[in-house]
C-alpha cells in the first residue's frame, strides 16, 4: 500500500477537511475515467488523487474575485478540484 505523507498534504490544502473534500471529488474523477495528471504505481482512485494534489496538479480552486492563494495564506477556497495547465 503506498503511504503518501500527510504533513506534505495538509501544506497543499492547509485544512484536513478540505483535503478530503479536494481527494475525494478527484478520486471520483478518476473513477469516472478521467485521465492521471501523474505517474503512480497505484491502481487506487484516491492514492492517485493523493499523489496528483501532493505534486501540485490539483489544487483548491479560489473563489470568484481572489487569486489563488499560498499555502500559508488565509483565503477562503472552494473545495472544486482543478488541474494545473502544463
Amino acid at each position: 500500500m503506498a503511504q503518501v505523507p500527510i504533513e506534505e498534504l495538509l501544506r497543499q490544502c492547509r485544512s484536513m477537511y478540505k483535503l478530503v473534500g479536494l481527494a475525494s471529488k478527484r478520486a471520483k474523477e478518476l473513477a469516472d475515467g478521467a485521465s492521471k495528471l501523474t505517474e503512480v504505481e497505484s491502481k487506487k482512485a484516491a492514492t492517485i488523487a493523493l499523489e496528483e494534489i501532493r505534486a501540485g496538479k490539483v489544487f483548491l480552486e479560489a473563489e470568484e474575485g481572489e487569486e489563488r492563494a499560498p499555502a500559508k495564506s488565509s483565503a477562503k477556497r472552494t473545495a472544486r478540484a482543478k488541474k494545473k495547465k502544463a
